[in-house]
């Protein structure tokens, strides 16, 4: 029962398997089974029948399960190891890391920025959306000696959460898609969430590295001053200035100067997260061509800006999550390409904490001002609004919506659908 104080000790241990697996149903041969605890379970409880299905080591901080089996690695706090283990390994690689967060668009971006890359370098990005305490030291750990670019996306509910995240991962490039109206409950409002997010630049100003600034952000744009960096974005003194082109009911396009950058994503609000991507790749050297394939061979999944056609309906499914600037911005944008007949249907904002009322409020008198032929909103946030306008329908439940679309079936038309990852709004399709 090896009890290690070193952290090269656990790395010789951890390059010897076939990688860090957390979750004992997800087991592959040889892996590192990692027994980390939550709030309902204990991984430490799972360590031993982990290493006999296939597991090479698991690593534990419970003293009565390790004795007498040489493969349980004993440490005094297994979260805090596989941080320290997930440093110790990125400094071992010396690769380059890019990290990016931001209230709206962290995950398009990074899938942007990596299929851009990837055309000249190996690139590896954080896997969906694990990009907390625990989502980037696995990141992390899944770089290799064959890696030349790291992504790691950062996300926070908290202020010095990404500071934290930055001195694990060491980020040499940062990148902040946005400050937006996310998580008001955990940062106390707007002014928390700008310098929570801005910990990544404060962090990354300090070791010198170089910051991809939007240019036309204001709040982006005084750090140019500050240190190293690489702008983009409309303005024409940008160092990568672009031309936004939107034309209704098609995917945007992108000028870099006589370069046009076809792209299969829809929404004027992802503008920037394309431009970010073609700004990186710039700055690394990559050609035109290159660019113009990253970005264009990205198709939007995962039910974010994604286009699915259901019988005669045309749906914009952006359902991953939602908070007050990402909701304004889908719809505001829904309604200015929508075509003859369009509905909305939206679920609540969640961890908006005193900010709840007046942000969904404000959604609600938004939709009156559209044009649309239906609105459907649903949860116990928006059933608390109020309004006066007939096409708004309001709901308790998700399932209340369902009963309503079995009577009331959409046919011939075009349907946004958005609101917060509790509220599974994606479970709406097959009622449409």
């Amino acid at each position: 029962m090896p009890f290690f104080m070193n952290t090269s000790q656990l790395h010789d241990y951890f390059k010897s398997t076939s990688g860090v697996v957390t979750d004992s149903r997800k087991l592959k041969k040889d892996c590192f089974f990692v027994a980390l605890k939550g709030p309902n379970f204990d991984g430490n409880l799972f360590a031993e029948s982990a290493l006999e299905q296939g597991a090479k080591y698991a690593l534990i901080d419970q003293k009565k399960i390790a004795l007498n089996n040489d493969r349980l690695i004993l440490v005094d706090d297994v979260l805090k190891a596989l941080q320290e283990l997930s440093t110790y390994h990125r400094n071992k690689l010396k690769l380059k890391i890019l990290a990016l967060t931001g209230s709206n668009g962290k995950t398009t971006t990074k899938e942007l920025i990596r299929s851009v890359l990837d055309q000249k370098y190996t690139t590896k990005a954080t896997d969906g959306n694990l990009n907390n305490h625990i989502g980037v030291p696995l990141t992390l750990l899944q770089f290799d000696v064959n890696t030349e670019i790291g992504i790691v996306e950062m996300g926070a509910n908290h202020k010095k959460e990404i500071d934290f995240l930055c001195h694990i991962a060491q980020p040499d490039y940062g990148l902040i898609t946005n400050f937006g109206e996310a998580h008001l409950e955990g940062f106390g409002g707007i002014e928390g969430v700008i310098e929570g997010k801005s910990e990544l630049y404060d962090y990354i100003s300090k070791k010198r590295g170089t910051l991809f600034l939007n240019y036309d952000d204001p709040l982006q744009k005084k750090w140019t001053s500050k240190s190293p960096h690489y702008t983009f974005g409309q303005d024409q003194e940008a160092d990568c200035p672009l031309e936004y082109i939107s034309k209704k009911n098609r995917p945007l396009t992108l000028k870099n100067g006589s370069n046009q950058i076809e792209s299969q994503l829809h929404g004027e609000y992802n503008f920037p997260n394309i431009a970010a991507a073609v700004a990186i790749g710039k700055y690394f050297d990559l050609a035109d061509e290159q660019i113009n394939r990253g970005i264009s061979g990205y198709e939007p999944r995962n039910n974010r800006s994604q286009i699915i056609l259901k019988g005669k309906n045309k749906i914009t499914l952006d359902a991953y999550n939602a908070n007050p600037t990402s909701m304004e911005a889908s719809v505001t944008s829904f309604v200015n390409n929508k075509g003859n007949k369009a509905a909305v249907i939206l679920g609540d904002m969640f961890e908006l904490g005193v900010h709840t009322p007046e942000a969904h409020q404000k959604i609600v008198n938004l939709l009156e001002q559209t044009d649309l032929d239906k609105i459907l909103i649903a949860g116990k946030h928006f059933f608390q609004t109020h309004s006066q306008d007939m096409r708004i329908v309001s709901f308790e439940s998700l399932a209340e919506i369902k009963d309503y679309l079995i009577q009331n079936p959409f046919d011939d038309m075009e349907v946004l659908i958005k609101g917060s990852r509790g509220m599974m709004m994606e479970s709406l399709l097959e009622y449409l």
